[in-house]
């Protein structure tokens, strides 16, 4: 029976396990920390006294790869899907609340529609629309639109939670990949989906009982450190004083681009990274179930995340904000989280913050240059990881659909 090695358990790395166990080869998953789940896990946070997401997560209906990962973990009912596509927004500096409501259709009339939409868009901001729809791949996201309610309230916050970058520099390309997945087929691709209970109970632990339940083996605390090439072929797996002969045995590499560039010398990748800030807060009682998440402008936080007594908010490209000191940043976020649920804003209650200051690589035009194929450098070696050529952003759907096709590489391959 064929046996694949798979470097990384983040989502990419847990993905490709999965699928290749259930398609019935013996899968080994190395991991260099205790547990699993990469950037997309949760913990028992001893201040909040509480489990908590490493990082905020919005899903929507239309991301194919990761629904298909959920059945065949068979965790579908640990989400909780929307009824309706509703997209709550505050703007916190003028206090307008409104929300979007994508329509049934695939053309995205909807966005001109006042009572789906953004107060006060004009008519003419449509040809931002189909210019998105058509952009090539040197277009920027600000050079595809213009300035006006609908920049400001729909292309600027999802620029940033689609692709984590700012959208003077942002690719346009990519926006366009995300959007005819999702808002750009209509409702029924566009729905949310957030996870019940937390990211690992829906995304990792259910993957481990699968891969072990299918015969696989999970190492922690397996930090990859060396590698043997022969013949243009990886022949050597090397963790500390442990080593593994390979034969004709496959190895998905699932790790952070900086990392593969280092176990892989010549290899292409995205060497540019902003950072995402998420702060959780204790709140004294649970707040109304009407609201699990909520859009945010005209402050510091772009969403605010709610479940059980936990308020957490997610800022996206926040290289200047993770500067700051954690105490600082409490209080900007803080600031936020009380005026959106009418709070009072000077006692600031238990919470934790969280900076990932390499959270995803800069996608900007160029960037879709440095993305590597799933193919790498040796017959038997592939790639996984939300960096990889995938089509879409780096997001948990892609990382997901970078494991189904390292996955299907190898399977092609026997």
């Amino acid at each position: 029976m064929a046996r694949v090695h798979i470097i990384g358990a983040g989502l990419a790395g847990l993905t490709a396990a999965v699928k290749l166990a259930d398609a019935g080869l013996e899968v080994d998953l190395y991991e260099s920390s205790g547990q699993a789940g990469g950037r997309a896990r949760s913990f028992h946070d001893d201040t909040l006294d509480c489990v908590i997401d490493n990082g905020n997560h919005l899903l929507l209906t239309g991301n194919y790869s990761v629904r298909n990962y959920l059945k065949i973990i068979g965790a579908e009912e640990t989400f909780s899907i929307s009824d309706e596509a509703v997209f709550p927004f505050l703007d916190l500096a003028t206090g307008e609340r409104w929300q979007v409501r994508p329509g049934k259709g695939r053309l995205p009339l909807w966005l001109f529609d006042k009572n789906r939409s953004i107060p006060g868009v004009k008519a003419a901001e449509f040809w931002s629309v189909r210019k998105i729809y058509f952009a090539g791949k040197t277009k920027t996201v600000e050079a595809c639109t213009q300035y006006g309610p609908l920049f400001d309230r729909f292309w600027e916050p999802m620029t940033l939670a689609a692709l984590n970058t700012p959208p003077d520099v942002a690719s346009a390309f990519l926006l366009k990949a995300v959007l005819k997945e999702t808002f750009f087929k209509g409702a029924a691709y566009c729905r949310p989906m957030i996870a019940k209970n937390g990211l690992s109970e829906s995304l990792v632990a259910p993957a481990l009982d699968f891969i072990k339940a299918k015969g696989g083996t999970v190492h922690f605390n397996h930090r990859l450190t060396g590698k043997t090439f022969r013949d243009a072929e990886v022949k050597e797996l090397i963790f500390g004083k442990k080593k593994i002969e390979l034969g004709n045995d496959q190895v998905i590499l699932a790790v952070p681009p900086a990392i593969a560039a280092e176990m892989l010398p010549g290899l292409l990748v995205p060497t540019e990274f902003h950072a995402i800030v998420n702060g959780h807060f204790k709140l004294k009682k649970k707040q109304s179930d009407d609201i699990s998440f909520m859009g945010l402008l005209g402050g510091v936080a772009h969403w605010l995340f709610l479940r059980g007594d936990i308020a957490s908010v997610t800022v996206s490209a926040a290289d200047r904000l993770a500067e700051k000191s954690s105490t600082d940043i409490a209080k900007l976020l803080w600031a936020d989280v009380a005026k959106a649920l009418d709070l009072d804003s000077k006692k600031i209650p238990r919470h934790h913050i969280i900076k990932e200051r390499r959270a995803t690589f800069s996608q900007t035009p160029t960037s879709l240059y440095t993305r590597p194929k799933t193919k790498g450098q040796s017959g038997r070696l592939y790639l996984a990881g939300d960096w990889i050529n995938t089509g879409i952003p780096a997001t948990i759907e892609s990382a997901v659909r970078s494991g189904f096709m390292a996955a299907k590489a190898v399977l092609k391959a026997l």
